[in-house]
């Protein structure tokens, strides 16, 4: 779904969750500050690879310019970073300044993050230099963490069974419950992470609506810690506060869908969000650049967590860019250099490839064509999943070309009978609910998945959005949506 106007979502913007992991300031065994000190964290761990960050502090007088070494220990190797020129010779790393970060004046702080390979183990390294001189004098590294926090297993983990999603012990699982957006959009923009509160409080008015699902927008550029991205909003610190979303969406039972929501690449062709490079609107294909790089590290991070499912990108729409409809399936699986995109493109197959490739068996949700809407050759295009645990995802609003029983009947039926299918998002833009009645009336009767757009207090008519406070009061829309759940779970 697009998004209201910037000024709309500024005036319902909210409380911030942020959990960051900045240490103290290191101290040497004299009492004195070291000359300077590094953070140095791996964010991320899978079979061959990891995502690691550093933060480094200057403790003296102000640099114009800067320099980091370190050493690997076992074989690691720097394969892509960014905010920062990375280098690698034998076993030693340098990431020096860009020319608009070299300024680091008496206690400033500036990160960066890099992506890595390695082999049989990944020891963190254990001194650094900036400008050659020693930093952390008598400190200990962080430790590397290589799984995320355990969950208290409150929610269901879920795997494909034929057409079905099924729990461990083989009965079958309905998505039903909402999207909670502002992960998407907030951190680009400069305001936060989330679009209101995601206490506790927060999540269990969502739980109160008998949902058990909620999907969660998220931004790559963000999540990998980008330049352009303010730091507090950005790297470990979102990714942190994602990873306390998740939690307690779990703690009250209900399943997380993570999803790559805004991504990097120019596009200025037809039906275009922006003309921004920048993750700032929703692109008609994501990028080989950094969506790869997204998914490797969000599957990492989640991979210990059956009950988490990754919706590999929200809407594309290569459809709008190609000249014909052949083009545009060939570039939503196989990606490259698609017509009409001027940004290499990472199909569908590179990024369940992304995410098979660090282990993670959790269940993937793929879109179709024209925002979604389209499943008519999914079947035909669908990527290959050595899991095994592949969905297909479709978005229908009142406004969009499938938005009726007979499109249902002849495009998604054939789909929802060899596969789960999972409507990642429903809404109308009507203030009302007749809509999504229909739609949640033709999936019940088939036994399917749906999830309301969105758990925002923005305007029902340009959002639309489902609450008027996030208490779980309604609107006029979203209490079409808020009743049926109840009565079909009470």
């Amino acid at each position: 779904m697009r998004h209201p106007p910037r000024s709309l979502l500024l005036a319902v913007a909210g409380a911030v969750a942020l959990v960051g992991t900045a240490l103290a300031p290191v101290v040497s065994a004299s009492g004195a500050t070291p000359a300077c000190t590094v953070e140095y964290s791996v964010t991320g761990q899978w079979d061959t690879g990891f995502q690691g960050a550093v933060k480094i502090t200057n403790n003296t007088a102000a640099l114009s310019g800067w320099s980091l070494t370190f050493d690997f220990a076992n074989g690691q190797k720097v394969t892509q970073g960014w905010s920062a020129k990375w280098s690698q010779s034998g076993t030693t790393v340098t990431t020096a300044n860009e020319s608009w970060n070299g300024s680091l004046g008496t206690g400033a702080s500036v990160s960066a993050g890099f992506l890595g390979s390695w082999s049989g183990s990944n020891a963190v390294p254990t001194a650094f230099k900036l400008n050659g001189t020693t930093c952390n004098a008598d400190a200990e590294p962080s430790p590397t963490p290589t799984e995320p926090p355990p969950g208290n297993g409150n929610a269901p983990a879920l795997h494909v069974l034929g057409n079905k999603l099924v729990d461990a012990d083989g009965k079958t699982r309905r998505l039903l419950g909402v999207n909670r957006s502002g992960g998407e959009f907030m951190c680009v923009q400069g305001y936060g992470i989330w679009d209101g509160p995601v206490d506790d409080a927060a999540i269990k008015a969502i739980a109160d609506w008998k949902a058990n699902a909620v999907r969660i927008p998220l931004n790559e550029e963000c999540w990998l810690g980008l330049s352009n991205i303010k730091p507090e909003y950005a790297g470990a610190n979102y990714i942190n506060a994602v990873k306390d979303l998740v939690a307690r969406v779990e703690a009250h039972g209900m399943t997380p869908v993570l999803e790559l929501h805004w991504s990097y690449g120019q596009y200025t062709g037809n039906s275009a969000g922006c003309s921004d490079v920048h993750a700032s609107c929703q692109k008609p294909m994501p990028d080989m650049q950094y969506s790869p790089s997204f998914w490797s590290s969000v599957a990492s991070t989640f991979k210990s967590d059956p009950a988490a499912v990754f919706d590999l990108f929200n809407e594309p729409y290569p459809d709008r860019a190609t000249s014909t409809t052949t083009q545009a399936w060939q570039c939503w699986k196989d990606g490259g250099n698609c017509p009409g995109i001027s940004y290499e493109v990472a199909g569908m197959q590179d990024l369940v490839d992304a995410v098979r490739g660090t282990g993670a068996k959790n269940v993937i949700m793929a879109g179709g064509l024209a925002y979604s809407n389209d499943l008519s050759q999914w079947l035909t295009y669908r990527p290959t999943d050595p899991a095994g645990n592949l969905v297909a995802a479709y978005h229908v609003y009142n406004f969009n070309t499938c938005a009726n029983e007979s499109c249902w009947n002849s495009t998604l039926a054939p789909v929802a009978a060899q596969v789960p299918l999972v409507a990642g998002e429903v809404g109308e833009n009507t203030c009302s609910h007749a809509f999504v009645d229909r739609v949640m009336k033709w999936f019940d009767d088939r036994n399917l998945s749906y999830l309301g757009w969105t758990w925002n207090t923005w305007d029902c008519s340009s959002g639309p959005s489902l609450i008027t406070g996030f208490d779980g009061t309604p609107t006029a829309y979203g209490i079409g949506l808020r009743d049926h759940l109840r009565a079909i779970n009470p």
